[in-house]
């Protein structure tokens, strides 16, 4: 078995993944440092015809490699896409800015249309966006539909210089009747704080033509969150807007609220740690009660808010047909108190509720649990939901009237038998419910479906069409990172460590059944096998102390584990 997996390993490695004018070297981890490293990559390039996209993610490239791929790309007129993230580990931030303009320069000259520039997870800091300032002010950008630059480490200066230079472009191709018109905004973990926030809302407000926002973790105030509030009214066919883990404030939170009355076509929005407290809380309940038709998420969580603003924001989304996902957790609340107040204001009981000493804080202080008490609290919570469910379907559900299956409660708290009553069409269920452009929500649902796996002929099928359908998708979607899927797969099994804090599962048999199975299916990359065998090899070499018995079973069932 270890055998097959290598020797699809080396043919995978022999070749290069060509679909529909698409080059990729994604995730072979080369080292390449000047022309000579790079030889066999130019003549691919060179002699590709109609060449539209190129993946250099998951390798590092030097400034004299970077110059040689340029000259390959100054005759590729078709060219769209770039997706160069995480392509220069290990590299000094100062070879970067000449790496990026070789690149970019030669994109000019070959009079390219970009549509998709992804350089995520390259700390090239504020250098790296003067590297790329050309590019973005250029007529190759006039039609840039995504901008990528997720966890770049640009800071203050970086978003000014990036804010600039798409204002220059939003000029320049408008006055040539093509305005920018930038669909996917992508620049999370950036530290660009107020100032940086306000710079890009400027470059918003003038574009108009957002459909998703995603900046989380960049230490954004009121004043910024203020700014992009102004901003994003002004694009109304807004769709996602996630600035997760900033810190709005009420007064953020009461602008956030105003401008979300203007945005009809909005689905997502995550304000989870961002402090709205209770004022901002309510201010957005009255938007939803106002408007948001077809709003499917919402993400309000650790946002220090009270149980009866959290109350009025259940209430707000009661008649909110489409929405799937509603976030208020907290550990000021307690989620059935809400639940149940929820349903029986819905039930026309006006009375005043009743104070519940239980609802006080809990100590702040985390104590260790062994795993039968986890086990024990899982299945306390889920024959909690399950009773909360039944309530609802008395107080709220004409009992002619069939409860639809519930995909969030099967993620919430897995089981098998919660996975076979979603019955035949579970998988498409389920891959409707999961985000694939999140790869690490994407990671957590699969050790999620695998978890509840048995020998059992039904579960078994059900575990296994349901993985299937979840990364073929996956694997399909053109902004999914397979290398991420990878990375947050192994740091959530424990088998390697994460910059943050992230607890690991606890590892069962169906983890490793199900990963077993999902390796040797033609929809699984070979080089995201690639880097499965080779971290998971860099685990064990390591002798991490974490799961020591897991990575054992790992290698006997998944054999991607080398000693």
């Amino acid at each position: 078995m270890a055998e097959d997996i290598v020797a699809q390993l080396a043919d995978s490695l022999a070749q290069t993944g060509v679909e529909e004018g698409e080059l990729s070297y994604k995730g072979q981890g080369r080292k390449l440092n000047d022309a000579q490293s790079v030889e066999e990559m130019v003549k691919e390039i060179q002699d590709f015809e109609g060449l539209q996209a190129l993946r250099l993610e998951g390798n590092t490239v030097g400034v004299e490699a970077a110059q040689a791929i340029a000259k390959a790309l100054e005759t590729k007129n078709e060219f769209k896409r770039c997706y160069w993230s995480d392509m220069f580990t290990g590299r000094l931030r100062s070879e970067i800015p000449p790496a990026l303009n070789s690149l970019g320069d030669a994109l000019m000259l070959a009079g390219a249309r970009l549509t998709v520039l992804d350089l995520s997870d390259n700390a090239f800091g504020p250098d790296g966006v003067k590297g790329i300032e050309r590019l973005l002010k250029s007529t190759a950008c006039y039609t840039l539909q995504e901008l990528r630059l997720n966890n770049c480490g640009m800071g203050i200066g970086g978003g000014k210089i990036l804010a600039a230079s798409l204002i220059q472009c939003h000029k320049k191709s408008s006055a040539e009747a093509t305005p920018l018109s930038l669909k996917v905004f992508v620049a999370g973990r950036n530290r660009l704080e107020n100032d940086g926030a306000t710079a890009l809302a400027q470059a918003f407000q003038l574009m108009g033509s957002l459909e998703e926002v995603h900046m989380p973790q960049n230490g954004i105030n009121h004043p910024g969150v203020t700014a992009l509030a102004t901003a994003v009214q002004h694009n109304i066919g807004l769709r996602i807007l996630n600035l997760n883990d900033n810190t709005f404030t009420e007064k953020g939170a009461i602008a956030m609220a105003q401008a979300l009355k203007h945005l009809r076509s909005i689905q997502v929005i995550n304000f989870g740690d961002c402090l709205v407290r209770p004022a901002g809380a309510k201010a957005i309940a009255e938007t939803l009660s106002e408007g948001l038709p077809i709003l499917k998420e919402l993400n309000l969580s650790f946002g220090e808010i009270t149980e009866e603003a959290a109350l009025a924001v259940a209430q707000s989304i009661k008649d909110k047909a489409q929405l799937e996902k509603l976030d208020l957790n907290g550990k000021n609340l307690k989620r059935a108190n809400i639940i149940k107040r929820v349903l029986n204001h819905n039930s026309d009981d006006e009375g005043e509720p009743e104070d519940d000493d239980e609802d006080e804080e809990e100590d702040d202080e985390e104590e260790e649990v062994d795993e039968e008490e986890v086990e024990e609290e899982e299945e306390e919570e889920e024959e909690e939901e399950e009773e909360e469910e039944r309530t609802a379907n008395k107080l709220s559900t004409p009992t002619s009237a069939p409860r639809p299956p519930d995909v969030s409660s099967f993620l919430s708290f897995p089981s098998p038998d919660k996975l076979l009553k979603l019955g035949a069409k579970r998988a498409l269920l389920i891959e409707q419910q999961v985000d694939v452009t999140d790869a690490t929500k994407t990671a957590e649902a699969f050790l999620k479906i695998a978890s509840v796996y048995k020998e059992n002929n039904d579960v078994k099928k059900a575990v296994l069409d349901s993985v299937d359908a979840l990364l073929k998708k996956a694997f399909a979607t053109p902004s999914f990172q397979g290398y991420s899927f990878v990375s947050s797969l192994l740091v959530l099994l424990g088998l390697i460590k994460s910059e943050d804090k992230v607890k690991p599962v606890v590892v069962v048999p169906g983890h490793l059944h199900t990963l077993e199975h999902v390796v040797r299916q033609d929809y699984f990359p070979k080089e995201s096998v690639a880097v499965l065998e080779s971290q998971s090899a860099a685990a064990c070499r390591y002798k991490m102390p974490v799961l020591q018995s897991s990575l054992q079973d790992l290698s006997s069932y998944t054999n991607v584990c080398t000693r």
